[in-house]
């Protein structure tokens, strides 16, 4: 079922695979229960691969701090978009308000792992989740709409791990999209890194190698929050770092990126 995963949907497994581990911790930052299901559904992607094992630990508290970031501004949405869903199970495992719909977008092939995998694990959503099938590339839009979703409502947006796959281009046109879907009120987060390609914690993981940095991008390099600005959105920043000391953890000294929040 592993090997017939996309390139990008297989980093999915391996990050999967840390949030178990974080999930094993007695400090954890978050307990995800079917972490270690879809690791274990998708490991074989990984046998022989001793690079991309030692490329997934450069990037094991990036990971945990991230997800607990996102967990928390997720938090109390009532209609949330999760753009390049992956394999986290946030309808599942977090604690959702009444009436919360939760629409997971991703390409078909991780999705069909997804639910297979959580088909298995017997697992029931705490909120109404709906998956939408689709490569964010093509019109996914349209397909969120027929989903159900209601662009006359407030809507959390998060694009977890997602902008450095794509090109400049591609990265304006999703979030000229998720624009244009926003009423006022809404808010988006992703990942933001001032120095661009020149992260410590991107050439890190170059240096190590593997299949996964062959498929960076780079997305909107450093200028996420002006680009946000710019198109009606009051971004906010915080590091890696200062979440790092807020949860108590070593910070990472290799990068001075962290996260953009922002508001419509």
């Amino acid at each position: 079922m592993s090997e017939e995963l996309p390139p990008v949907g297989k980093t999915a497994v391996g990050v999967a695979g840390l949030r178990a581990l974080e999930s094993g911790r007695p400090d954890r930052l978050f307990e995800d229960p079917y972490a270690g299901a879809f690791f274990h559904a998708g490991r074989a992607i990984f046998d022989g691969k001793e690079r991309d094992s030692r490329l997934g630990m450069v990037f094991a508290q990036q990971v945990a701090i991230r997800t607990r970031f996102f967990d928390d501004f997720v938090s109390g949405g009532t209609q949330t978009v999760l753009l390049a869903a992956g394999l986290d199970a946030r309808a599942f495992r977090l604690d959702w308000p009444d009436g919360a719909r939760v629409f997971e977008v991703d390409l078909p092939d991780v999705l069909a792992f997804k639910e297979a995998v959580l088909a298995e694990q017997g697992a029931r959503p705490k909120c109404e989740r709906t998956a939408v099938p689709v490569d964010l590339r093509d019109n996914w839009s349209a397909a969120l709409k027929n989903a159900g979703f209601d662009p006359g409502q407030p809507t959390v947006w998060l694009a977890e791990g997602l902008l450095i796959y794509l090109s400049r281009d591609e990265a304006e046109r999703l979030l000229t999209a998720v624009t244009e879907l926003s009423a006022p009120g809404s808010r988006i987060s992703f990942e933001h890194r001032p120095d661009g390609e020149r992260d410590g914690l991107l050439d890190h993981a170059r240096n190590v190698g593997g299949e996964v940095t062959s498929l960076w991008l780079g997305g909107l390099a450093g200028d996420a929050p002006e680009w946000l600005a710019e198109h009606g959105w009051r971004p906010e920043t915080v590091t890696v770092a200062e979440l790092a000391v807020q949860y108590g953890r070593e910070p990472l000294d290799s990068t001075r990126g962290g996260f953009v929040t922002a508001t419509r």
